[in-house]
């Protein structure tokens, strides 16, 4: 698993908060010779990120947590509702000419099949498509409901699930992406589709994490 990288002075910084906390700012500036202004920010960043904390009137200490767990416990904070990508969706009356075309032009591996009323009736992907192209049937005339899979067959996530969640169902269900969907009305089973997760929003999302790693 990544960790965490530190600068060699906030390293410096959590040696000496281990060894002599609780300790004041001041008191760590001291021992590395340099003002308690300078090093106000990597305290704030040790602090935010979960190395230290502080304590008013007492000073700072070791959280005890390595890098490695912080890195974890970040991880599982990522909501989905803060990465869902726009869903890309079809009405289950179009053909499957129409789902291969607006499946090519959007550049997605996978479409989400709506009822009228919106709701996720079903999910079509690269491969239902090249299956139907293959037969010798009009791909005109042939409604794209009859080669994609139904509820409750389909593999959701919730706003408020993590996305670590959401990734470990991509890997188990072995799917490209996930519908985001919430509950429109009473009835458990039907759902409106919010959003999309895909192994290309988690990768973008721990790219991000690596670009924020890097600045500090």
């Amino acid at each position: 698993m990544a960790t965490i990288e530190l600068s060699n002075r906030q390293r410096q910084i959590v040696d000496i908060v281990k060894e002599n906390g609780p300790i004041t700012g001041e008191h760590i500036a001291e021992q590395l010779g340099l003002t308690r202004a300078t090093l106000r920010p990597d305290l704030a960043i040790l602090t935010m990120a979960g190395f230290l904390e502080a304590r008013p009137r007492v000073g700072y200490y070791y959280t005890g947590k390595s890098s490695k767990q912080l890195f974890a416990k970040h991880i599982r904070q990522m909501k989905v509702g803060e990465y869902k990508a726009v869903p890309i969706v079809m009405t289950e009356g179009a053909s499957v000419y129409e789902a291969i075309c607006h499946m090519f032009l959007e550049d997605v591996g996978t479409l989400y099949i709506v009822s009228k009323d919106g709701l996720l009736t079903g999910v079509v992907s690269r491969k239902d498509l090249l299956k139907a192209a293959m037969g010798r049937q009009d791909l005109q005339e042939v409604p794209v409901n009859v080669v994609m899979t139904r509820m409750p067959n389909i593999v959701t996530c919730h706003a408020e699930e993590t996305l670590y969640d959401a990734a470990a169902k991509i890997m188990q269900y072995q799917v490209d992406s996930l519908p985001v969907v919430r509950q429109k009305g009473e009835s458990q089973s039907a759902l409106e589709v919010i959003g999309r997760i895909t192994k290309t929003t988690i990768t973008k999302a721990f790219v991000e994490m690596g670009e924020v790693r890097e600045t500090v």
